[in-house]
């Protein structure tokens, strides 16, 4: 038996972001859709504030940002930017505690993760804080700190719920290779090294108590291994990047008990396979890892491959349909 099979994860969830800007129609998709796993919506369609990286910098403690004509950049105080920030996760909360009356079970929600956010911060200077150790860590810290004040306000809202954190690195593997560019566009960070960030992440997932985080990026080469080896209880990726020289870890990965979120539903308008097709590359690799069929329930949970921000509304509710059917598939045809 993995270990994950102790703990409560669905058999499909989102990635995060919706399209639109009604927190209250969202969360009514979003738990009618999963009504195993439901999610804290985001609607970056809102504007500053509801991106991805400026509500997780609304989340900060004693660290505050605003947005410049770069992006977003750390400030002294909180201004309208943070006041924003926070305005719009109240809002979505409201509506979240609106439709999850009496739930329980799995929910999960979202932040951006330490190096992503890193990358995407800019200091004072205008380079980004990845440029400076120092300005790493007191991020991290805060950023921890953060999250522990909002999965606190989650379970208070929603007492009945197992949160799953995700923690979205879409920019980890460029932060750990060194091509994450300079302001000036001509140079690149330095690489960080790789046990630093892994200690980093560690730290960070370490907030939630011994509750479940999983990591998610859309991007390729999805470092696996350090990821496990911080503690991530799951990975939620784009199955359409993975190739063959992946087959190990991912390998290691399902034998150690990781969940993967398997992102196998397009994230933008376009035709949807048949519920059997969208997962059938899922069984493919199963069956070239030589693993048991009857793993797949336990260690495979069907998202789209990524955020749905870019698709249409009447889009992104079929997608999170059709993650159910699929799921549902790979639970009554695993061979």
């Amino acid at each position: 038996m993995s270990e994950n099979s102790q703990i409560s994860f669905g058999a499909a969830t989102g990635v995060g972001s919706m399209p639109g800007t009604d927190a209250r129609e969202a969360a009514k998709t979003v738990t009618g859709s999963f009504e195993d796993f439901p999610y804290l919506a985001e609607l970056p369609a809102r504007g500053p504030g509801a991106d991805m990286i400026g509500r997780t910098a609304g989340l900060l403690v004693e660290l505050y940002a605003r947005v410049e004509p770069s992006g977003w950049r750390i400030g002294d105080r909180p201004g309208r930017d943070t006041r924003r920030a926070r305005s719009w996760l109240g809002e979505d909360l409201d509506a979240l505690e609106e439709y999850t009356r009496d739930y329980e079970g799995p929910l999960k929600v979202q932040a951006v993760g330490p190096w992503t956010l890193a990358a995407a911060l800019e200091l004072r200077n205008g380079e980004a804080a990845l440029s400076d150790p120092g300005a790493c860590r007191d991020l991290a810290a805060s950023l921890t700190e953060g999250l522990r004040l909002h999965l606190a306000e989650v379970r208070r809202r929603v007492p009945g719920a197992h949160i799953v954190l995700q923690l979205d690195e879409p920019s980890l593997t460029a932060v750990l290779r060194g091509q994450v560019r300079t302001a000036s566009g001509y140079r690149t960070h330095r690489a960080v090294d790789r046990q630093v960030a892994e200690a980093t992440l560690r730290d960070v997932m370490g907030v939630h108590d011994g509750g479940p985080v999983v990591v998610h990026s859309c991007a390729p080469d999805v470092p696996f291994a350090l990821l496990r080896r911080a503690g991530a209880k799951g990975i939620s990726f784009d199955f359409s990047l993975l190739t063959e020289r992946d087959d190990e870890v991912i390998g290691e990965a399902v034998e150690g008990g990781t969940r993967l979120f398997a992102g196998v539903v397009p994230g933008t308008d376009g035709p949807l396979s048949d519920p059997a097709g969208s997962v059938m590359g899922v069984r493919t690799l199963w069956r070239r890892l030589g693993l048991h069929p009857g793993l797949l329930t336990d260690a495979v949970t069907v998202t789209p491959a990524c955020g749905l921000a870019g698709a249409s509304p009447e889009y992104a509710r079929r997608a999170l349909a059709h993650c159910v059917r699929a799921a549902r598939s790979l639970a009554d045809n695993p061979e």
